[in-house]
């Protein structure tokens, strides 16, 4: 690449200026520009009216050839969505509370320069985005991304109790405090869903979760068969029964997804044990599900208010990555 090339080549940050070193991160984006001989960035700091979707649409139209978000969760989720189908490649630069989709990528976490440089870089990756179309109680509908989980019930609960001071001071263990003030008052509620076409269900579960990826910080595998790459969808049904039915969701989200599944032997363990009704897990291109009332629903770890239906959908190889050279992607 001559010089004269690589200086009509620009980037852009998205960025969530409460979430980050901004001075920083600009500092450092403009200094690894001009290393690679790139134009000079473009910054857009999102507000309380945007998230980041105008500010990543405006930064595409400026011509922005790869576009690095910098924020929690949330933030992320706006860009991504926004970049969806577009062929231009999103670096993300992990800067938030739980950095979902940067851990189940397996990106540096604390080396903000590596993502930077991986951004100007040329190794690029496709991976699936999730679609989730809601249905209000006045039958008006909209269709958000999420590019982690998408959650119905207890989870998106757990979501709105969860501390915004104690995110700050513990980060995700903060979810922890938010899921002992949701447990006491949970109680399980009537739905009917469908995946794909097959015939619809009816049963009571306290969550319903839809996955484009499914490990959550500490390594806990919450849905252990979902890959960001595979062009499906995976769903959690979590109904715990009985006095101690939510020890039982945690021996199947921690003991045997997170530890078990790790060893033959432990495998071995789980075929011989057979089914675990707490947790039920499924497979398909899409999926919907209704309650018998509205209820609360999270995207990626933001509150999507109340909803009587939710479907959700995924868009394999929607959503371009940029990555550190020889970042391995066979796993993902």
């Amino acid at each position: 690449m001559t010089k004269s090339t690589a200086l009509h080549r620009q980037a852009a940050l998205v960025y969530n200026p409460i979430k980050v070193d901004e001075k920083r991160l600009r500092t450092a984006l403009r200094h690894h520009s001009r290393e690679a001989e790139w134009a000079a960035p473009l910054f857009y700091p999102t507000t309380i009216e945007d998230a980041g979707q105008q500010a990543t649409r405006d930064a595409i139209a400026e011509g922005a050839e790869v576009v690095l978000v910098a924020g929690g969760d949330g933030t992320v989720r706006a860009v991504a969505e926004a970049m969806a189908g577009t062929d231009v490649p999103l670096a993300i630069v992990p800067s938030g509370t739980g950095n979902l989709l940067a851990r189940n990528l397996g990106l540096p976490l604390l080396d903000p320069d590596k993502m930077i440089r991986a951004a100007l870089g040329d190794f690029r990756h496709p991976i699936d985005i999730g679609w989730a179309e809601l249905t209000r109680e006045d039958g008006e509908s909209s269709e958000h991304a999420f590019v982690v989980l998408a959650g119905m019930g207890l989870d998106a609960d757990m979501i709105a109790n969860t501390r915004p001071d104690l995110k700050k001071s513990v980060g995700w263990v903060a979810y922890v405090d938010g899921a002992a003030r949701s447990l006491p008052s949970a109680k399980p509620f009537r739905i009917v869903y469908q995946v794909d076409d097959s015939r619809l269900h009816s049963t009571k579960v306290h969550s319903v979760l839809f996955a484009n990826c499914g490990t959550l910080p500490a390594g806990i595998a919450l849905i252990p068969s979902a890959s960001i790459s595979d062009g499906v969808m995976d769903m959690a049904i979590i109904q715990p029964s009985g006095p101690l039915g939510w020890l039982g969701v945690w021996r199947k989200i921690w003991w045997d997804n997170s530890v078990l599944r790790r060893f033959r032997t432990g495998r071995l363990v789980l075929q011989r044990r057979g089914r675990d009704a707490s947790v039920r897990y499924l497979r398909g291109q899409s999926a919907e599900v209704g309650p018998i009332a509205p209820t609360a629903i999270e995207l990626d770890g933001d509150e999507f208010g109340l909803a009587v239906r939710i479907r959700c959908r995924v868009a394999p190889d929607a959503l371009l990555l940029a990555l550190p050279e020889g970042h391995p992607v066979e796993g993902l």
